[in-house]
């Protein structure tokens, strides 16, 4: 998956969010027109059981409506609009849902799938995530993250050959999982916090055979650095500006 792609592999962190509305089809169509390799997104479950692309809890932020996500049907959901009313080329955005995700761009680039159910780690998002996987058959272009190794290993049970990424939490609260956590668990990539990552962080994870990408990268500086560095992949709310900046154009 990751072979076939120059380094480092630009994702579009919930689309291209410095443009068009996070986390909408819009911004991952986006994405890929201004040269993305892969976007990144927030999935997580309806009140009936839907897997929906949003990264907050609460819909308040990012659309019209007001309540928790896991509170809201499906229906409700998508009756919301997540547009930018100051863009009129983004002002009707809907959340969609992963399967028009995976039916839209599924064989456009790579999908970084965060499993978001944070406060709700028993629910059925691994086994839904991975069961649209296996219907859609893209398990040789999903990336999935998360910050709870247990997702991760949930989903290694189910689609074992689909690669996993273990999200670091920034600073102090995150030294277990970019060291000894990462290290022993049975994960292809570290996600790691731009300012937790120098050169010797890049040198420590190639050592042992594994990947690391950084979130979120969105100065030329900081692209340029980690280049420079060798990391694998970066994610950056400005697709745009790191595909002209590494030369990425056709």
């Amino acid at each position: 998956m990751f072979e076939q792609h120059a380094r480092p592999i630009i994702f579009a962190h919930r689309g291209a969010s410095a443009v068009a509305p996070e986390n909408t089809l819009e911004a991952f169509d986006l994405a890929f027109q201004q040269g993305a390799q892969g976007i990144e997104l927030d999935a997580k479950l309806s009140r009936d059981g839907e897997v929906v692309v949003i990264h907050d809890t609460t819909v308040d932020r990012t659309t019209d409506g007001h309540g928790r996500v896991a509170s809201m049907s499906l229906k409700q959901l998508e009756s919301l609009n997540a547009g930018n009313a100051n863009n009129a080329s983004f002002s009707k955005c809907k959340i969609p849902t992963l399967e028009e995700v995976f039916d839209a761009f599924g064989r456009r680039g790579i999908i970084n799938v965060e499993l978001t159910n944070y406060v709700t780690p028993g629910d059925m998002l691994v086994e839904k995530v991975c069961s649209l996987i296996s219907k859609h058959g893209l398990q040789d272009s999903i990336l999935l993250s998360s910050f709870l190794g247990r997702n991760l290993n949930a989903s290694a049970r189910l689609l074992p050959s689909v690669h996993r990424g273990l999200l670091a939490l920034p600073g102090w609260l995150g030294i277990w999982q970019r060291s000894f956590g990462f290290m022993l668990g049975n994960y292809q990539c570290l996600h790691a916090w731009l300012q937790d990552v120098d050169q010797h962080q890049v040198l420590r994870v190639h050592r042992v055979g594994r990947l690391i990408l950084v979130w979120t990268v969105n100065t030329g500086e900081d692209v340029l650095k980690l280049k420079e560095w060798g990391v694998d992949g970066i994610f950056t709310d400005d697709p745009e500006m790191a595909v002209h900046l590494l030369g990425r154009l056709d």
